[in-house]
């Protein structure tokens, strides 16, 4: 049976013609569809939504003699949206293993500062070493320092405030 005689039957609702219609080509349509999806399950989905969009609208076919390159176009269409919703979904997978990476590489930026803030106070002076590793390294408060080194706590601000002046200075920071 001719082309246009199968589309007239398949738009006044004959459900066989428009299936001969696609089972006629049914190998150009999978070699179509199989370019834009390169694996065979995704190109079998993109020929089954073209099959359901050409059922509901073929009666707007203005031209029969049409209807492959129509259908071929809407293949196309179906394959090309599968494709953007593919480059839309993100999977758990990729995000564990990029925040796995940053935590990494937070780790290491980490170990590093303190490797290089670590060269930088042993250049001072020991008295200034000590109430900078006691009040910054183990958060004790200015009153403690001074009883474990049996110090005032004068002296406790001074020699921070003296020590930390002295690693700004060292690490090109501004005077305070």
């Amino acid at each position: 049976m001719e082309t246009r005689e199968l589309v007239k039957k398949a738009k006044s609702g004959e459900k066989e013609a428009l299936i001969k219609l696609i089972m006629d080509k049914k190998q150009e349509y999978y070699k179509l569809a199989y370019v834009y999806m390169k694996n065979q399950e995704d190109a079998l989905d993109a020929l089954s939504d073209m099959i359901v969009i050409l059922y509901e609208s073929i009666h707007g076919l203005k031209r029969d003699e049409a209807f492959y390159s129509w259908s071929k176009t809407i293949l196309i269409n179906c394959c090309k949206k599968m494709l953007n919703k593919r480059k839309r979904v993100i999977y758990l997978e990729n995000i564990k293993e990029v925040e796995e990476r940053q935590k990494q590489e937070e780790l290491i930026e980490s170990k590093h500062q303190e490797i290089l803030i670590g060269n930088y106070i042993s250049r001072l002076k020991s008295k200034h070493q000590e109430v900078i590793k006691l009040r910054y390294f183990l958060d004790l408060d200015y009153e403690s320092i001074s009883h474990i080194l049996k110090i005032p706590i004068g002296t406790v601000k001074s020699r921070i405030s003296i020590g930390l002046k002295k690693l700004k200075e060292s690490l090109g920071g501004e005077e305070v």
